[in-house]
């Protein structure tokens, strides 16, 4: 079985694993897409929190079912996704039903080896039908359902002002299902390729780029005065996220989906006279990956819209380091196999 290891940082090789041994509760999967993510490109840069090598990534997967233990209703050759995060169970936050912040939660692809290899061994609790949704589309679930958790965290209301900070894949997911919240979505980025992405294909309405514009005169303006009352940073950036507390309206929340290894800084005179709300928000429940896979079947949400690349698994080591530079237009690279 060919597995794909990243060994270093900035290093892949190719290496011979070991078929999956069946094992109780367990259901091995034979993957079919790999969708590559910003965990794994800073897994590449050696930027990512969390994270030790040798590790094999991947965790924005489809697949074809092929057998379990305690997978009541997959059959063999079903089409399948699965929730990449897998936790204990037992703790505080399993017990209040958020497992997806488990306090000894596994991440496939970070914190375990995962899917960039030809078969896969998971957890039959976190199998997900394919419901009819092609390879593609089921690969995209996983990184949709950050954006609608992230979205579900803020708790968007129609009408409001939604400030998406970071117009990467994740960011898009964001703006998506903010809109489909019924938010009126401001999109803010530094590259103007994906802003102008925002706008021809996601089709939203207000853009800034905090290089070009005074961002809290554009915010006055489209808010008229009010700024947003949801701020929500997809960036990843300690720059960022701290500027980010200057954009809130009085009242707002402001939802970090976006990790960094630094500390968040804040004046505490602005951020408590505003009453704001400061949360975080991290992977997704299976209630916020049913929704995505919903909005998908009533063509709310076109996955295809994110793909811009495609390569087989034997060409990701050659074409890995490509995607890290701005200049390629990377929204989503997508990898067949």
């Amino acid at each position: 079985m060919k597995t794909l290891v990243c060994t270093t940082p900035g290093n892949f090789e190719y290496q011979e694993g070991q078929y999956p041994t069946p094992q109780k509760d367990y259901s091995i999967l034979k993957i079919k897409r790999i969708g590559i993510c910003g965990t794994d490109l800073h897994a590449f840069e050696g930027s990512q929190p969390f994270f030790e090598y040798p590790r094999i990534l991947g965790h924005e997967l489809a697949a074809e079912f092929i057998e379990g233990d305690n997978a009541t209703g997959f059959t063999k050759g079903e089409s399948v996704t699965f929730i990449p995060y897998f936790n204990c169970g037992e703790c505080v936050a399993c017990r209040s039903g958020k497992p997806n912040c488990c306090a000894s939660i596994k991440v496939c692809g970070v914190h375990i080896d995962g899917g960039m290899a030809e078969y896969l061994s998971v957890p039959s609790y976190s199998l997900i039908h394919g419901n009819g949704l092609s390879f593609d589309e089921l690969a995209l679930v996983e990184p949709l359902s950050i954006g609608a958790h992230g979205v579900r965290r803020a708790g968007v209301t129609p009408g409001e002002f939604v400030l998406v900070i970071g117009a990467g894949p994740i960011g898009l997911g964001i703006m998506e299902f903010a809109r489909i919240a019924g938010g009126k979505v401001i999109a803010m980025d530094i590259n103007d390729g994906r802003l102008a992405f925002c706008q021809n294909k996601l089709k939203v309405e207000y853009i800034i780029n905090p290089i070009d514009d005074d961002v809290e005169a554009r915010l006055k303006e489209i808010t008229n005065g009010d700024f947003p009352t949801v701020v929500i940073d997809a960036t990843g950036s300690q720059r960022a996220i701290n500027n980010g507390f200057s954009y809130m309206a009085h009242g707002a929340r402001y939802v970090l989906v976006g990790l960094q290894k630094g500390e968040v800084a804040v004046s505490h005179p602005e951020f408590h006279k505003r009453e704001g709300t400061l949360m975080s928000s991290r992977n997704a429940t299976r209630e916020d990956f049913e929704h995505v896979i919903k909005s998908m079947k009533s063509g709310q949400v076109n996955p295809a819209t994110y793909i811009t690349h495609r390569v087989s698994f034997d060409q990701v080591k050659e074409q890995f380091q490509s995607w890290l530079d701005p200049k390629k237009g990377v929204i989503k690279a997508m990898v067949k196999l």
